[in-house]
């Protein structure tokens, strides 16, 4: 299991030019890659994208890949030939036209913005490819090294919250019980009170508890909040993305914690009700974090 969140880096070197991957993720409810690449390198936007996609599986992923000459690598200038001979043909054109004296030179042309740029930002893509392969995976790597560990820290927090749904849960049960026996007590007193003589074997009162014993029971919904927490502990041991699941598991947990709030009919168990559903709020905030 693992958290959305974490950083990963990696280098490596292509014949003189470092080339580095930096990768951040954060929590999304789906995937999303927002990748920063420089321009010579942009034909590698296809394939990185295609090793983020198959390591990674939810999470926003910010993707920035950089390159430079080491010291002892070879520096190689970057000349566009066929910009620097539109640039000499408009001169020409714009000389001829305005019959402007003058040379124009070699000096003249290089100075032409996008005609040479610098060692640095020059780099071949099919050359390139193999060593940003290398510095992606390790980037990877460590990214995924990093979500493991918060992972496994938010593990034992839910299954720590969840511990405790399950003991409010079993005194639940056991409270529920003694829900009946009040019940038809305090309707006897309240007859009682109005000064009739009713027996503990008339068949009104009897007709009254069972009508009540029937909407007040609970045990239907104690099976499925116990069989949730169980899917929901089986899944926290998968070593694969379970966020979504999870989020499944938490709103049917919600959606029977309120079914078994409204039927109770107990202050005592309405107290332990409440305390379940922010123990499990604050699972579902975590589980958010969950890829």
């Amino acid at each position: 299991m693992r958290s959305m969140t974490g950083y990963g880096r990696g280098e490596a070197d292509c014949g003189g030019v470092k080339l580095s991957v930096e990768l951040n993720t954060v929590n999304r409810k789906q995937s999303e890659i927002v990748l920063n690449l420089p321009r010579d390198l942009t034909e590698l936007e296809t394939r990185i994208r295609q090793a983020i996609n198959a390591c990674i599986s939810r999470g926003r992923t910010n993707i920035l890949v950089t390159h430079h000459a080491t010291a002892d690598g070879a520096r190689h200038l970057a000349l566009d030939v066929k910009l620097a001979r539109s640039y000499h043909d408009a001169m020409r054109a714009l000389q001829k036209k305005l019959d402007a004296p003058g040379q124009i030179t070699i000096d003249t042309i290089l100075q032409a913005p996008g005609v040479m740029r610098p060692p640095e930002e020059v780099i071949e893509v099919d050359r390139a490819w193999p060593t940003v392969e290398r510095a992606l995976e390790s980037a990877l790597k460590d990214l995924i090294k990093m979500r493991e560990r918060e992972g496994k820290h938010l593990a034992k927090d839910l299954i720590r919250r969840s511990q405790t749904i399950r003991q409010l849960l079993k005194e639940i049960r056991a409270l529920h019980p003694a829900v009946l026996k009040k019940f038809r007590e305090a309707l006897t007193e309240r007859i009682e009170k109005t000064g009739l003589v009713v027996g503990m074997d008339d068949e009104r009162l009897a007709k009254e508890v069972f009508l009540f014993a029937d909407r007040s029971d609970i045990s239907e919904e104690l099976t499925r909040l116990e069989s949730h927490l169980a899917q929901f502990g089986h899944h926290l041991r998968k070593d694969e993305p379970v966020g979504r699941t999870l989020e499944f598991i938490v709103q049917e947990i919600f959606r029977e914690l309120n079914t078994l709030g409204a039927k109770a009919n107990d202050a005592e168990i309405a107290q332990r009700v409440v305390a379940c559903k922010t123990e499990l709020e604050k699972i579902r905030e975590q589980v958010q974090n969950l890829e």
